[in-house]
């Protein structure tokens, strides 16, 4: 699988769903030999019919009826430096859309799309674009605070792959520690990208600690549900 795709390209994914009001997701997946891996796209709504687009994915054209029902594309957040493949493709759809990514990242992010900020240029007071600590500015996650409760999104820092599909998914998620038996910060993301452990176990603990915290949802694998004890167990494995 090329690291960036120049055309809207459909890959098998889930029905996109409201999890809470105006925050949607889709869970895709990435082509690899023997299986396939998931990864998943989240939109949140923004005032002013607008929309924020998280680790983009091409779904179908049912699904995109969806999104631009919640607001029109307004933000594309790029996550890290390997989660660019479908930037461009929602870029040549959406032409007016801006794109965020963490500073660490913007270099390779760049290679595929123009990067227009790698600040909180969202100008919501209830959705924070942030720079993960302990990363070296190279992940971003985004919080977003609804009547019902709060919603961490992350993305490679935290994964919650429990059913991977075919054997080379299988085993990627055990080798890489991707979060089989439960939530991990996976071993490769703390080899990879992770600068500082401690920053980043303070980090998970002030998330634990978010006002109203009900769900964080991984950018790998499936949604965590009453998350304060896991961020605060990640926190302490890390530490």
């Amino acid at each position: 699988m090329p690291a960036i795709l120049e055309k809207w390209e459909v890959m098998p994914h889930t029905p996109l769903v409201e999890i809470d009001d105006g925050i949607l997701t889709v869970a895709g997946e990435i082509r690899m030999p023997l299986g396939n891996f998931p990864r998943r796209m989240t939109v949140v709504g923004l005032s002013r019919n607008r929309s924020v687009i998280f680790s983009a994915i091409a779904v179908d054209e049912a699904a995109m009826r969806k999104v631009e029902a919640v607001g029109k594309p307004a933000f594309l957040i790029v996550p890290n430096g390997h989660h660019r493949l479908d930037a461009a493709a929602w870029k040549k759809r959406y032409p007016k859309i801006k794109v965020l990514c963490p500073p660490g990242a913007k270099d390779k992010v760049g290679e595929a799309v123009p990067v227009d900020s790698t600040d909180d240029i969202l100008g919501e007071k209830d959705v924070d674009f942030v720079i993960v600590a302990g990363t070296g500015g190279a992940e971003a996650a985004l919080v977003v605070r609804r009547e019902r409760g709060t919603t961490l999104v992350v993305n490679d820092v935290i994964a919650n792959v429990r059913n991977p599909r075919g054997l080379g998914a299988k085993a990627m998620a055990r080798l890489f520690g991707f979060g089989v038996r439960h939530p991990q910060v996976p071993r490769v993301v703390k080899r990879a990208m992770v600068k500082d452990r401690n920053v980043l176990a303070r980090q998970l603990r002030r998330w634990a600690k978010l006002p109203g915290l009900v769900r964080v949802m991984p950018s790998h694998g499936d949604i965590i549900d009453a998350p304060a004890p896991v961020l605060e167990r990640l926190a302490e494995e890390l530490s």
